[in-house]
């Protein structure tokens, strides 16, 4: 049985991400099939940052290209993303449970910084899926205690690797990456094809 992974960028970056290619990298090395996607708005330009009046075809096409997933593997499909593209593929799963089997959210923007008052957590606690969050312990959209009480609201399994010393761009992916395909592996209910 092969697994993917579905992966996608934070509001500011693309599919080309340094952070992604050293993910992208350790999940192949695990035998993942591995597709690092573009989402709607970086699609549509560039540059700039993503609008709240198109996330949800933001979210489309993360499902899209799960779906495009599952067409090539016949094992789990794990959806990813940094920052906003975490934000957004929390949303979609907390929408659609059956769209991925687990869920890898590296530096998930918990509030804007300097914002505790403004959490992004509303759908938490329809979060059916298994997740796997990776978090900075320097990183301004939320502090890992913060992130330990947020994640109290998800009913589905999940699991935080808080990484001292790094911020939200967690090292460009100059951390123990290897380390991620089999804590998300843990997480997940056996797959029987």
């Amino acid at each position: 049985m092969n697994p993917g992974l579905v992966l996608t960028h934070g509001a500011g970056a693309n599919s080309n991400a340094p952070l992604l290619i050293a993910v992208d990298e350790a999940f192949r090395a695990a035998s993942y099939r591995v597709a690092r996607i573009d989402m709607a708005f970086r699609q549509r330009r560039p540059f700039g940052p993503p609008s709240p009046a198109t996330a949800a075809q933001d979210r489309e096409s993360l499902r899209e290209a799960v779906a495009r997933m599952r067409e090539l593997v016949d094992g789990p499909v794990v959806l990813g993303g940094h920052s906003y593209g975490g934000r957004q593929a929390t949303m979609l799963a907390a929408e659609a449970p059956e769209v991925a089997d687990a869920l890898l959210l590296l530096s998930y923007p918990l509030h804007p910084p300097d914002r505790p008052d403004k959490p992004r957590t509303h759908h938490f606690p329809a979060l059916r899926t298994p997740s796997l969050f990776v978090q900075g312990a320097k990183d301004p959209f939320g502090t890992i205690e913060e992130m330990r009480a947020a994640l109290h609201m998800i009913p589905a399994r999940k699991e935080l690797l808080a990484l001292d010393g790094l911020g939200h761009d967690l090292a460009r992916g100059h951390f123990d990456v290897a380390q991620l395909p089999r804590l998300l592996a843990a997480l997940q209910p056996e797959h029987h094809a």
